[in-house]
């Protein structure tokens, strides 16, 4: 008798455990769902790469966190962020409706807790595109669903580049974000996983390794406990 394991990404996010004999039995395995964080100083790169891999897989979809910032050009309520204001948000977080708020650049973030533990549950895998201090609440809540990476930039002259050619800020504005990058930066010993974001296809590449490999891990396949127990009574 013969087994063999195929990891597979379609959107029920299961695992096929195919036992090959005469009759082609197939035994199906859930899996629990895990939050994938990225992390990184303002223009490292970490939203694009945030953008490319919701493209290429879907089973991971992106946690859309509750915001007091004015929404920007082009930005889109429920999709880009939730924007609220203050009181609204304040409100979340007494009502303990958020998995992990802070406060960036004079305003609030918060990541909504239902949906993400719905989503886990499901076996669906979830994506935080949040700073330092989001990873470290999250972190005290939920670590064994956590996978954390830092993404950092080549170099201080690339990641100001970078700043410049969003065009997005003030020079004001990219001078206390290339200020604050200094501080982030000195917390990438908490994450699981760095990646200096030199070519930015090479980086996406990794992170798609990264999480196929933690897909892959023994605590999240759920029911191989019994599923070996029958194989050992030769079922």
């Amino acid at each position: 008798m013969d087994f063999r394991i195929f990891a597979l990404t379609d959107r029920k996010c299961r695992i096929i455990i195919m036992k090959i004999n005469a009759d082609q039995e197939w035994t199906e395995m859930t899996r629990r769902g895990l939050m994938l964080i990225l992390s990184s100083p303002s223009g490292a790169g970490k939203t694009s790469i945030s953008r490319e891999l919701l493209e290429r897989d879907r089973n991971i979809s992106l946690s859309i966190s509750a915001t007091t910032r004015p929404r920007r050009p082009g930005e889109v309520d429920g999709e880009d962020y939730i924007f609220v204001d203050k009181t609204t948000f304040d409100l979340m977080v007494n009502r303990q409706e958020l998995l992990e708020h802070a406060k960036v650049f004079d305003h609030y973030y918060g990541s909504p807790r239902k949906p993400v533990e719905k989503t886990l549950a499901s076996g669906h895998d979830v994506l935080f595109d949040i700073d330092w201090q989001g990873t470290q609440q999250l972190a005290e809540k939920a670590r064994g669903d956590l996978v954390s990476i830092f993404i950092l930039p080549p170099s201080t002259a690339e990641l100001d580049r970078r700043l410049h050619s969003r065009a997005q800020d003030s020079e004001v504005v990219i001078a206390e974000r290339m200020a604050r990058a200094e501080n982030e930066m000195t917390h990438w010993s908490e994450y699981d996983y760095v990646i200096i974001n030199i070519s930015f296809e090479e980086s996406v590449r990794k992170v798609q390794n990264i999480l196929n490999a933690e897909r892959m891990k023994r605590p999240r396949l759920l029911g191989i406990s019994d599923f070996v127990t029958r194989l050992r009574q030769g079922h």
